[in-house]
């Protein structure tokens, strides 16, 4: 059997960036951020100018504003996926791990308000992330059920369903300081857990 001639190879992979190229795609990025978190129809030409680079250098790494916007949408995605994965949700024990996400969370959707909401929860990559924290968080509330900081009987999905609301409340409002989202987090837990009644609701 012969050997496969250069036009039957497949083609080779892109190249990694470089250490400083790498650098200069998160300081655009980081730039473009805080542009259209103020203003959605920033050029790319302020998006430069907020990066401290030059407009082409801009160009050179992202075609059109578009791509930059997909990109970013990218980076904020994948901030949020590491977010909830950084807090051990399958091992470290369950009330640590539940704050410790929230917490995570909350910082990446404080920080990268606008690059979580770029692109539709149904494009292809943000909907692939979407569904593993969904399945990660399923996973936590089971262990947390099986330790008692749920009700035995506790519908495990519409606790997933208020947890989300509650953090999508708390982001909504926090300032981008450490201090007031580590307070926030603790408050969507206690209510998550709690709530604000004194008393179980009455059934039946």
């Amino acid at each position: 059997m012969t050997p496969p001639t250069p036009r039957d190879s497949p083609p080779a992979a892109p190249k990694p960036l470089r250490a400083d190229a790498e650098r200069t795609v998160r300081t655009i990025l980081e730039a473009a951020e805080r542009v259209l978190s103020v203003h959605p129809t920033a050029p790319m030409e302020q998006i430069a100018e907020a990066a401290g680079v030059a407009r082409t250098t801009v160009h050179r790494r992202f075609a059109s504003r578009e791509a930059l916007v997909t990109a970013l949408s990218a980076w904020a995605t994948q901030r949020f996926h590491e977010a909830v994965e950084s807090a051990r949700p399958d091992t470290a024990p369950p009330a640590v791990a539940l704050y410790q996400v929230t917490a995570n969370v909350l910082r990446v959707k404080v920080s990268w308000r606008f690059g979580m909401g770029a692109l539709p929860t149904e494009a292809p990559e943000v909907a692939r992330v979407h569904a593993e924290v969904l399945a990660t968080c399923d996973r936590l509330f089971a262990r947390a059920r099986d330790v008692g900081l749920f009700r035995p009987d506790a519908d495990l999905e519409w606790g997933r369903r208020v947890y989300y609301a509650l953090i999508y409340e708390a982001a909504a409002e926090a300032p981008d300081t450490d201090d007031a989202v580590d307070a926030l987090a603790g408050r969507v837990v206690e209510t998550l857990l709690h709530g604000i009644g004194t008393a179980p609701a009455p059934r039946g």
